[in-house]
């Protein structure tokens, strides 16, 4: 059993406060709480002004993606919806529109984790493999946790048949970030397939009208042309070997070789050529493992081959990382529990003080080492995909 091989001293004991999902969640509401402090009290909070006068230039029809530098620095680069989306946390005060946006965020998180269609002692494991990287990410005040959410409770409705719902986490996420469109890759799984479609219509346009009835017609379609922009530009400033976002494939690679003209192509064609393997084995869809196996690898995909991966991204791949290592067979295999660590202590702790500030800098940074672990694991995903047969594979669900 997994408790007994690698966590068994943590909650084999119904009493230890690790098995306790209520100090859990006590402790990651603790963490938004003192990260939201810490960064006011610094006056490290630039992401939340771009967020919050990103609703306001569009109440006064300001181009959303210029750079202003009289209310914070680096420009927006979120979709026009989000403008409006971002609405109930802009007009409160700075204070309590921050505190509630992470709280909503790291909740969002929790609840989604939640659902999966896992054992309660699997959940909590996830959860505390998480915590870290949800620290790390909660100090920069954007999305990304809630993006993570979404994606999960993407495949989560499919499987529980809630296909209107489904879509509209997947819309909501793609009219945001972008990101929120890879949950499209759970639409083989569903079994309304046609409800899902006809859904995911219904949202795109109910999203691109609510914008306009708000902020007018003509500026929104302004703004989605200038949002694809912003958005370009974005892509060519990030594959600069100095940039602090680009922790990806591309990116690790570029820096490896020093060589800021790799291009982003052939990584993308290759990752998705290895992505897309997996789905030719339509006889294992039916079996829950498989399934799991294909939210990890969407998962880590999405943050690996993203040229705008930054380190508090990361929060979306490691959900993914957590997943992957709660649904290996039993006993674990040392090369997984390997991984784990890997990622941890790479991955998750490398930003923090908890590592050596001159690896840190010099190394991990330096070459965007971030995205190493993840990779390995996500290679080690497809290989499992492709070979394994979940039908008998040695691990008990809820």
């Amino acid at each position: 059993m997994l408790t007994k091989n690698f966590w068994g001293p943590l909650l084999e004991k119904s009493q230890s406060i690790f098995a306790n999902k209520k100090v859990l969640i006590g402790l990651w509401i603790c963490l938004a709480l003192i990260t939201t402090a810490k960064q006011i009290s610094t006056n490290s909070y630039n992401n939340y002004l771009i967020f919050k006068y990103s609703y306001w230039h569009a109440v006064d029809h300001l181009n959303l993606y210029l750079e202003y530098p009289s209310q914070y620095n680096d420009s927006n680069h979120y979709g026009p919806f989000f403008s409006l989306f971002f609405t109930p946390f802009a007009v409160l005060p700075n204070i309590l529109g921050m505190l509630l946006w992470q709280l909503g965020n790291t909740l969002l998180f929790f609840w989604s984790l939640n659902k999966l269609p896992l054992s309660e002692n699997q959940k909590l494991i996830m959860m505390w493999i998480c915590s870290h990287e949800l620290l790390t990410s909660l100090f920069s005040f954007q999305i990304n946790p809630g993006i993570a959410a979404i994606i999960i409770l993407s495949f989560v409705l499919i499987e529980n048949k809630k296909d209107f719902w489904a879509a509209f986490f997947i819309v909501l996420g793609t009219f945001i970030k972008l990101y929120g469109i890879v949950g499209l890759a759970f639409f083989f799984f569903s079994k309304q397939k046609l409800k899902l479609t006809l859904s995911l219509a219904f949202w795109v346009l109910a999203f691109s009208i609510l914008p306009m009835i708000f902020f007018g017609y003509h500026y929104i379609l302004q703004s989605y042309s200038e949002w694809y922009q912003s958005l370009a530009h974005k892509n060519i400033q990030n594959g600069s070997l100095d940039s602090y976002q680009d922790i990806s494939v591309m990116g690790m690679t570029r820096r490896i070789f020093q060589d800021s003209s790799i291009p982003n192509l052939p990584f993308l064609v290759g990752g998705l050529i290895l992505y897309g393997l997996p789905y030719f084995r339509l006889k294992q869809y039916k079996n829950l493992g498989f399934r799991l196996m294909i939210l990890v690898s969407t998962l880590l995909f999405t943050v690996l081959f993203s040229s705008g991966s930054e380190s508090p991204t990361y929060i979306i791949a490691f959900a993914g990382v957590a997943i992957w290592f709660i649904i290996q067979d039993r006993p674990l295999n040392k090369w997984h529990i390997f991984l784990l660590i890997f990622a941890l202590v790479l991955t998750s702790f490398s930003p923090s003080d908890l590592f050596p500030k001159y690896i840190r800098d010099h190394y991990v940074k330096h070459y965007a080492l971030k995205a190493l672990p993840c990779l390995l694991i996500w290679m080690v995903t497809i290989y499992q995909m492709i070979r394994t047969d979940f039908s008998i594979k040695n691990i008990k669900y809820e």
